[in-house]
């Protein structure tokens, strides 16, 4: 007779097997007890339907619940350093939703009745199944890139998935006021538009959605904005300690990290700089509107959080009817536009150069205090503002200035006659800041001068930084490309920007990138034009342009065009915001390096 141990009979390859298949079981517990919580909160239900999703969210706080108690007991030494502080947090917040389940409610009068009763709150309950939910679900995305996914198919397939919830979640009937029904054409629209922070709509958002649709959108912005593989890779490395290498080579690229030691304390940066400036921001815009547009205090509360993370994220939105040129907010508001451009310039540096500056600042720091201290020099780095920062930094401010120059010089007595000097000089300098892909407006554009379109479409196209929350052919592109041409002039045979030689790679990806945008706006414009024979093609052009660079601004043709139209218009903002190089990677299969080498021929280019 043979006799089987516990070790025999769960031998690895078995182990693994069961591993799999109840890391799959939880991500769909995860999926439903979302989309259960979609449902509460997105559809008005009767007392069954209520009694239906409170049973659902208890068996879903049980599975969780049982699934932390098997961890700690039989996977505790998958607890690191990385993952304690999660542990306890979660420890913590069961323990608390745990008690009315294990103790029954004290007597009337009792000092701890209140801390029984937040514990029995629904609230508390839905925020740990939400927490438990992302938690599996973005370990459950992340391993999709440990399976050795196309990194580009895996960027475009996770912003359709988030567009396709965002409209789901704008066609529940809580995120419309009671009287308006939203088509899905103009959902999934307005969905695309949120998540590739564009802004173009082609309804009015405040007199569409309620208070709990425009959080959606506001949600969808913030995700757009960060990325949807930073914030699920966030998850899965800093709350359940670590991936794959493969995934952590990929979020390397994706983050602008340099080391993979720094990778973690990048994505930590990169929230905490989001959050920080946008609760500045907020701030800010707060003390700028306060008690002069009629709204009650929480009003103005949701008020400057939504205008802020709209700005940062570069997305253009607005809960006033007229965008930013509301009659209530035009004149004698000239520090919120101020505010409004300074989030849109930070946002639209990009990630990397926020992290430089956060260097810089770091070593002039411990210089100086090193220096008090000790009475000696502290060691002097020459390189370490980078190339890219460099180049975003002239670019961006020769952008702007000129801009500004341009904007006052044709429109000053233009589209903003009758204005102050002051009020002349900030509205020409936000409207020379708007076009890096933020989108808001605040004088009509259809009142500008043909000029000053252009002036206004050559913005738009560049954009912002790489790396960040704009979107254009990227000011990082374009220098390299004026760089190139300099070179050519010059017949020089190497491209230098900054005293560095540029990399012939990113010379030939710059071109690309340029040739590419002109080939997609110029086949969609024609297209349009063809489709929408009655609008006018200056509009149209304007349209095209403003889609594909994630801009959000608009002649006022956004809301004539028909479903083909506005289809064509969500595919131009789907690829503006992913980039039209990754989608064109996530179609093709990667060859690679090839080993051999083709005869050279000079091809005569004059």
């Amino acid at each position: 007779m043979i006799r089987l141990g516990t070790s025999d009979i769960l031998r690895p390859s078995v182990r693994a097997t069961i591993s799999r298949w109840l890391r799959m079981v939880m991500f769909l517990i995860s999926i439903v007890a979302i989309g259960t919580i979609v449902v509460d909160y997105g559809f008005v239900l009767d007392e069954t339907e209520v009694a239906v999703v409170r049973h659902i969210y208890d068996y879903t706080w049980w599975v969780y619940f049982a699934s932390y108690l098997f961890r700690l007991v039989f996977d505790w030494s998958s607890i690191n350093r990385k993952t304690i502080f999660m542990t306890v947090i979660l420890g913590l917040l069961l323990t608390l939703s745990a008690w009315p389940r294990f103790v029954p409610p004290p007597v009337d009068g009792h000092s701890l009745t209140w801390l029984w009763e937040l514990s029995a709150n629904k609230l508390l309950t839905i925020f740990v199944v939400v927490l438990f939910a992302a938690l599996d679900i973005s370990r459950g995305v992340v391993s999709f890139i440990d399976k050795k996914t196309n990194p580009a198919l895996l960027m475009a397939a996770c912003f359709a998935v988030i567009i396709l919830f965002g409209t789901l979640l704008l066609l529940l009937p809580r995120s419309t006021l009671e009287h308006i029904r939203l088509s899905v054409i103009d959902a999934l629209f307005v969905s695309t538009s949120a998540v590739c922070v564009t802004g173009l709509s082609t309804v009015d958002i405040s007199q569409t959605f309620s208070i709990e649709g425009q959080m959606v959108i506001a949600l969808l912005v913030q995700i757009g904005g960060l990325g949807v593989m930073t914030i699920t890779s966030f998850f899965a490395m800093f709350f359940m300690g670590g991936t794959g290498l493969y995934n952590q080579f990929a979020l390397r690229d994706m983050v602008g990290s340099d080391t993979f030691s720094s990778l973690i304390s990048t994505l930590l940066y990169i929230l905490g700089f989001t959050f920080s400036i946008e609760m500045l921001g907020a701030c800010l815009i707060w003390t700028g509107i306060h008690g002069t547009m009629g709204m009650t205090l929480h009003e103005e509360m949701f008020f400057s959080v939504f205008h802020s993370i709209s700005a940062f994220c570069n997305a253009g939105f607005s809960t006033l009817p007229g965008n930013l040129g509301n009659a209530s907010l035009l004149y004698g508001h000239n520090f919120f536009y101020l505010v409004i451009s300074v989030l849109v310039i930070l946002g639209g540096i990009g990630f990397p150069i926020l992290m430089n500056f956060r260097r810089l600042v770091s070593y002039y720091l411990r210089k100086s205090l090193q220096r008090g201290d000790l009475g000696q020099e502290y060691p002097r780095y020459i390189h370490l503002t980078n190339i890219n920062t460099k180049i975003v930094l002239v670019t961006t401010s020769v952008l702007l200035g000129g801009g500004f120059l341009l904007t006052a010089l044709l429109e000053w007595n233009g589209a903003f006659a009758g204005m102050p000097i002051d009020e002349k000089l900030v509205q020409s300098f936000f409207t020379s800041v708007v076009p890096r892909t933020a989108g808001f407006n605040s004088v009509d554009l259809t009142h500008f001068s043909l000029l000053s379109i252009t002036v206004y479409l050559f913005l738009m196209w560049i954009g912002g930084a790489s790396q960040s929350t704009a979107g254009g052919i990227k000011v990082n592109t374009f220098a390299v490309a004026l760089a190139n041409i300099r070179a050519v002039v010059r017949g020089e045979s190497s491209v230098v920007l900054f005293h560095r030689e540029i990399t012939p790679d990113s010379v030939s990806r710059a071109s690309a990138v340029i040739f590419g945008s002109i080939i997609v706006i110029a086949f969609s414009f024609v297209v349009l034009v063809i489709m929408e024979p009655e609008l006018s093609p200056k509009g149209l052009l304007f349209e095209v342009v403003s889609a594909y660079s994630t801009v959000g601004a608009s002649l006022g043709v956004t809301p004539l065009l028909g479903g083909t139209s506005k289809l064509l218009i969500v595919v131009l903002m789907f690829v503006g915001r992913v980039g039209l190089i990754t989608v064109l990677m996530s179609l093709t299969r990667q060859r690679g390096e090839r080993k051999y080498r083709f005869p050279k021929g000079n091809v005569i280019i004059n």
